[in-house]
């Protein structure tokens, strides 16, 4: 398991990319995920990327979590092998997840959200390990 990315909730990605932009990351990809009613700007450092996250819409979970939090760290995500094993061995666990049938995320590959009460008030997602492999 590797840390794939950091996601971070912002209210404008253009206003954010020009902080990120001075801290001297870069911009590799700039998609919306419509099912998702988000808007990304990835930017990799290391083997990791960091995902600033805009909302589309407004019912968008990513606009709730700005109005009741504000900006910052919305979730971790951690690269798996297998996400429908990893999901199965973690119903029998305490952990509650929030996808019981894995979505597409970002490049199409299946994600798992797990809920934050479980998982010490952190947001976690889970992504499988080069699954459909290309980028939106």
């Amino acid at each position: 398991m590797k840390l794939d990315h950091i996601g971070i909730a912002v209210g404008s990605i253009e206003e954010a990319l020009k902080t990120y932009q001075s801290l001297g990351f870069h911009v590799e990809d700039i998609v919306t995920i419509p099912e998702q009613k988000v808007r990304l700007a990835i930017l990799p450092i290391g083997e990791s990327r960091i995902e600033l996250l805009e909302p589309t819409g407004a019912n968008s979970v990513i606009r709730k979590f700005l109005e009741r939090k504000g900006q910052g760290i919305h979730h971790l995500c951690f690269e798996v092998e297998n996400l429908e094993q990893r999901v199965n061995e973690l119903k029998q666990t305490s952990i509650l997840i929030l996808d019981q049938v894995p979505c597409q995320g970002y490049g199409n590959r299946k994600v798992a959200f797990l809920h934050p009460k479980t998982t010490h008030g952190v947001l976690i997602e889970l992504v499988e390990e080069g699954s459909a492999g290309s980028s939106l």
